[in-house]
């Protein structure tokens, strides 16, 4: 029989891995930033730095979701003195954030803190403390971090460009940079925001022409939780898909937590980090004989800090369900206001829509610890 060439376009092969900016490589204490090494996660607090205790949860909090840096307002005496404490006790890299005051460097960097970031467009003559700063930092082997942003731009370049265009926002990043140079400092990281997505994206596209500093990504004041995500990451996902950034902030009005697990899921949905939890769930139609996004909703909520890589399918009827569920590790399939619950492409149980999530938690568990098992060494007569 001859074959029907029904003029289908030839499916490419699988996609290569992102070919990231070379750029130079530095440490934010034990996490190395650039040169190809893994796009971490960062955020902020929102509680004042000089409660120590508070502060040191909401730090506990952002770890346990997966932030890798932490950065902490010190707009004060106070802040800069309980920097020490906040540093010997936080699980992750701090931060020190400095405005207005150039002395709370040297304070941060005195307290031990991993990096300090200096917004160089309002600090107090900033360009005459520059030498000192790159000494300091230099002697306590502390990176500094040129963060630029739209909102507080130097006068000098607004008066020069007009608004906080991309050239305007990178010719003030590489004209810091440049002071830091002269001094022979070169641990350098920076970051050029604008709260516009395109805005932002071109300014970072033109600073990685312009040099091999790594580059921390973020849509500055992005805005409330949803609107704030989006922006987020379209920005994110068109720079870093061209190899650009290392570090990145999705800056929400939001609990910082929150933050880090959008950062979190953008990283895993571009495959630079690993995945954990991954619900495939339907969008719901008239086919629907239970309540999905309820559903949805509940198990996401029940394998919240599940601690395996999982994908589970939540599956609202018979069209596309069964098949998203077999391909998945755990999925349910509904229908007539039961599921179908499958594992590892086998359906184990059928049970009623109340029991859904139990079901899939049991299965969860039951999965994962097959597979601790199975991966233990033998202890008793055998090879390590």
């Amino acid at each position: 029989m001859s074959r029907i060439d029904l003029g289908l376009p030839t499916l490419p092969g699988p996609q290569a891995p992102v070919r990231r900016r070379s750029t130079r490589r530095l440490r934010v204490g034990a996490v190395p930033v650039g040169g190809g090494t893994p796009v971490s996660v960062q955020t902020m607090t929102t509680t004042n730095t000089a409660d120590v205790d508070a502060t040191l949860q909401q730090i506990a909090a952002v770890t346990t979701a997966g932030c890798d840096i932490v950065r902490v307002a010190v707009p004060s005496a106070d802040d800069a003195q309980a920097l020490p404490a906040i540093v010997a006790r936080s699980p992750i890299p701090v931060i020190a954030d400095i405005h207005f005051q150039p002395r709370y460097v040297f304070a941060a960097i005195d307290a031990g803190c991993a990096a300090v970031r200096v917004n160089p467009g309002n600090i107090k003559r900033f360009d005459d403390r520059v030498g000192d700063i790159a000494r300091a930092a230099a002697a306590a082997r502390v990176p500094i971090r040129i963060g630029v942003n739209a909102g507080s731009l130097d006068p000098r370049l607004l008066a020069k460009h007009g608004t906080a265009t991309p050239k305007a926002l990178v010719e003030s990043a590489l004209w810091e940079c440049s002071l830091f140079e002269e001094h022979g400092f070169q641990d350098l990281k920076i970051a050029v925001k604008h709260h516009d997505p395109l805005t932002m994206i071109a300014a970072n596209r033109l600073l990685a022409q312009h040099c091999d500093y790594p580059l921390h990504l973020g849509v500055t004041e992005a805005g409330p939780a949803f609107q704030g995500a989006i922006k987020s990451a379209v920005a994110f996902g068109i720079l870093l898909s061209e190899g650009i950034g290392d570090t990145i902030r999705v800056s929400l009005s939001a609990d910082p937590v929150e933050q880090v697990k959008a950062g979190c899921h953008i990283l895993q949905s571009l495959g630079l980090r690993p995945r954990k939890l991954e619900i495939v769930s339907c969008p719901g139609c008239g086919r629907l004989q239970v309540d999905i996004h309820r559903l949805a909703e509940r198990v996401e909520a029940a394998f919240d800090g599940f601690p395996n890589p999982l994908r589970v399918a939540v599956m609202g009827c018979v069209v596309n369900g069964p098949g998203e569920s077999r391909e998945a590790d755990l999925g349910v399939s509904c229908g007539n206001s039961k599921g179908q619950i499958f594992r590892k492409g086998e359906v184990i149980a059928t049970v009623p829509e109340a029991k859904i999530v139990d079901a899939l938690l049991a299965a969860a568990l039951e999965l994962t610890d097959g597979a601790l098992t199975a991966a233990e060494p033998e202890t008793e007569g055998g090879a390590l």
